[in-house]
């Protein structure tokens, strides 16, 4: 079932008159920013085919962007760092970097539609948490489109062959998790992560922040 308009349509029918769907890509990498898309529209006819990017091969993926551009009514993406991850967790990144795509849009939504069960946005906007919000909802699917194009194209710009990036955008495929045992991590890796916790010969780089702030992260091996 295509993602609708439902969502929207009730915090319309409520009262909120510029509604944002926002949904974020890289919260699960090894390397690289986090990035957040947000997308609002005016309710029109969104482009044939759009759903959750995840549903979308890379090719449909990229060719979505252009319809997708030229059919909202706003598009914001912003990014929080490898550093700022490492320096103040997950969370706090995903709100800088939501907090800057939403500064991107041409005016101030007045309610959020955010993809997943944790607000990491907060005030001041009301928040509404949609799972699986990109598959449903027809304004998160589209930001899910541009923030997974986005940040693979810049993953890919990086370079790093042996790592892998332009087939992975820095998530632990088996060729990356490869290279990090035999090479390291390079500038653009998270050395807060316990991946390294797996890797004796680069355990000495780990960063160490405060364990309240963001989420614990797989290792390398389990």
């Amino acid at each position: 079932m295509p993602p609708s308009y439902a969502l929207e349509r009730l915090l319309s029918a409520g009262g909120t008159k510029l509604v944002a769907g926002v949904d974020e890509v890289g919260r699960g990498a090894w390397a690289g920013p986090v990035a957040v898309c947000a997308v609002v529209t005016d309710l029109s006819e969104p482009p044939a085919g759009l759903t959750d990017s995840k549903m979308l091969s890379p090719a449909r993926r990229t060719g979505m962007v252009a319809q997708i551009t030229g059919w909202a009514a706003g598009i914001g993406y912003g990014e929080a760092s490898h550093e700022e991850i490492d320096a103040l967790g997950m969370t706090e990144a995903l709100r800088r970097a939501a907090r800057r795509a939403l500064a991107e849009l041409p005016a101030e939504p007045d309610a959020v539609i955010l993809d997943g069960k944790h607000d990491y946005l907060g005030a001041p906007w009301p928040v509404r948490c949609e799972i699986k919000g990109d598959l449903s909802c027809v304004s998160v699917a589209a930001a899910s489109v541009i923030a997974k194009v986005r940040r693979d194209a810049y993953m890919a710009s990086l370079g790093f062959e042996e790592y892998g990036f332009a087939d992975n955008a820095g998530y632990p495929s088996p060729v990356h998790q490869a290279a990090l045992a035999s090479l390291g991590p390079t500038e653009h890796h998270r050395l807060s992560w316990s991946y390294l916790d797996d890797l004796p010969r680069w355990r000495h780089l780990k960063r160490h922040r405060n364990p309240l702030a963001g989420e614990g992260q797989l290792g390398l091996f389990g």
